[in-house]
């Protein structure tokens, strides 16, 4: 959940990197007195995320700049849309202006990638979910820009759920048997309310971690034809979510396979960031 504790901590973070002992070139270049008017204008069509963070990136800064949201998130944007207006001291806006559209940029990027996801399974009943590929110490960010595109959040951190791996089924070894047992053990030392999620990469895998009771199992990998067969042999004991190499142009046959889970790393490791721009007029 991005809270505003943590919007505050990443953009306190965020203006100390870019300018710890002030904004030079402002100091010197603008009076103190100055105004500024500035219009948040996106340049290409999207999804808006990150309103919020851009209000607390300028008030953050100087809390006399007052910033106007003219939009909200989960919008879509069309070029010329006008994201929000901020008025107040020149200094202060423009020294918040970079860290705001930072994270307005990369964030509403990921809300339109996301979007797009949504729209090609759109009336398959199939949740695009993401994963822990995402920037460190941005993550909470990253996963609420998902959710304004209309994704949903894996588990978010390792303490949260448990997912075994191949890493971690490799340790145990190829006897099913074993696997089964492991997979017992920990389902009867865990709580009821944590979830318990096994990744497979072979069809002849599933019967081990089946008998095992998990909730979830995921596919990695798999061609059509596999995954198919797959979601016939869980038949309906656990939820299936398809993994590995997941692009737009293959998601909507994937999710016609019958899985009820698609988690996609690039709507967070690889996207590209949104274009907006911040247009400003200075009145002395």
């Amino acid at each position: 959940m991005l809270t505003d504790t943590l919007i505050r901590s990443g953009v306190q973070a965020a203006l100390q990197e870019d300018s710890p002992w002030g904004d030079l070139t402002g100091e010197v270049l603008v009076p103190a007195e100055a105004v500024a008017t500035a219009r948040m204008v996106a340049r290409e069509a999207g999804v808006l995320s990150g309103g919020r963070v851009v209000d607390v990136a300028f008030t953050t800064v100087d809390p006399a700049i007052s910033v106007r949201l003219e939009r909200a998130d989960g919008d879509a944007l069309e070029p010329g849309t006008v994201v929000a207006t901020v008025v107040g001291p020149a200094r202060g806006v423009l020294r918040a202006e970079r860290v705001a559209l930072n994270f307005v940029q990369r964030m509403s990027g990921i809300a339109t990638q996301t979007r797009a996801y949504v729209e090609a399974v759109a009336g398959t009943g199939v949740r695009i979910v993401d994963t822990r590929k995402t920037t460190p110490g941005l993550r909470a960010f990253e996963r609420y820009a998902v959710r304004c595109g209309g994704g949903h959040n894996h588990r978010f951190s390792l303490s949260d759920a448990v997912m075994a791996k191949d890493n971690h089924l490799a340790v145990l070894g190829d006897d099913p048997e074993r696997v089964t047992s492991a997979l017992r053990a920990a389902r009867e030392a865990l709580p009821h309310t944590v979830h318990l999620e096994v990744e497979v990469d072979r069809l002849d895998q599933l019967d081990a971690v089946l008998a095992a009771g998990v909730d979830t199992v995921m596919l990695d990998n798999f061609t059509l034809e596999d995954l198919r067969t797959g979601v016939e042999k869980v038949a309906g004991r656990a939820l299936v979510e398809a993994s590995g190499g997941i692009t737009l142009p293959r998601v909507g046959e994937i999710a016609l396979t019958g899985v009820d889970l698609i988690s996609v790393g690039a709507l967070t490791h690889s996207v590209a960031a949104l274009d907006l721009g911040l247009d400003v007029e200075v009145a002395v």
